[in-house]
């Protein structure tokens, strides 16, 4: 790591890619004068003002917050999601983590859900189909009820906000060597199986959500955990246990059947 506080000189191979059709090619860009305390889309704006200036197409990113919280920064950096540190998003990754000198291979994210759009942008579209397949709570709760009138065991209601912690930047699907959106579904699954609140649509919703993954042509979970060692929030490969539990009971109960109540935690 850069520790001295000097700016930093760097090579940048980044994916340039005009549309989905393109095939796409590495293009190298010098980095110079690279502040340590910078964060990398902040680099990332130095060089596209560079690229501007001379009259050139700038690298096209996505990016909104940049507070760790919108899940929009999908890139890889140096063969890994977000880039090299743990539970950090590319928008809070600093340049300080790279040293002088350093090459940086920049890329998008590799699945045949996400195409891409250009450069270093895909359509996560089929994350937020996944998301609609899952509907709503249709069950009538009249006027918003105190906090505190529905009694949430802790352990579920911790589990509930572990689950919720998911900001759906697909890192988990760029990290599956099978890119598979296992761990996006069962966090966004099991946030809500494990509430009372989710129990009238527990076993169709997890029915739909699975369909709709699979046919939005995510992979397979084969247990490699790659997912969660990306997962710029740390959900844990836990929840694909329990979705999975919840999908085997769906089957079992055959199309149009449900249960209500019991907890969260079965």
């Amino acid at each position: 790591m850069s520790g001295n506080g000097k700016s930093m000189n760097l090579t940048l191979r980044i994916w340039r890619q005009k549309n989905a059709s393109d095939p796409g090619r590495f293009v190298t860009y010098p980095a110079k004068g690279v502040s340590p305390d910078m964060s990398f889309l902040e680099m990332l704006d130095v060089v596209n003002e560079e690229l501007t200036t001379k009259g050139e197409d700038p690298i096209a990113f996505d990016h909104d917050c940049r507070e760790g919280i919108c899940g929009t920064c999908s890139i890889v950096v140096n063969g890994r999601a977000h880039g090299p540190r743990t539970r950090t998003t590319a928008c809070q990754l600093h340049m300080r983590t790279f040293r002088d000198g350093d090459t940086l291979v920049i890329e998008p994210w590799r699945a045949r859900a996400f195409p891409v759009v250009k450069d270093l942008v895909v359509d996560r579209g089929a994350l937020d189909r996944v998301i609609q397949a899952g509907g709503f709570v249709s069950v009538s709760t009249g006027s918003a009820p105190d906090g505190n009138a529905i009694p949430v065991p802790k352990t579920d209601a911790e589990l509930a906000m572990d689950a919720a912690a998911c900001i759906g930047c697909g890192a988990c699907v760029a990290a599956c060597p099978n890119a598979s959106a296992m761990l996006f579904t069962s966090a966004k699954v099991s946030q809500l199986a494990l509430l009372p609140q989710g129990q009238p649509e527990r076993y169709e919703r997890v029915r739909r959500m699975v369909a709709a993954m699979d046919e939005a042509g995510f992979g397979s979970c084969t247990n490699h955990e790659e997912c969660e060692a990306v997962c710029p929030k740390g959900i844990s490969v836990s929840f694909i246990a329990r979705m999975n539990r919840d999908f085997l009971k769906a089957t079992l109960m055959g199309a149009g059947e449900n249960t209500g109540g019991g907890g969260g935690a079965a």
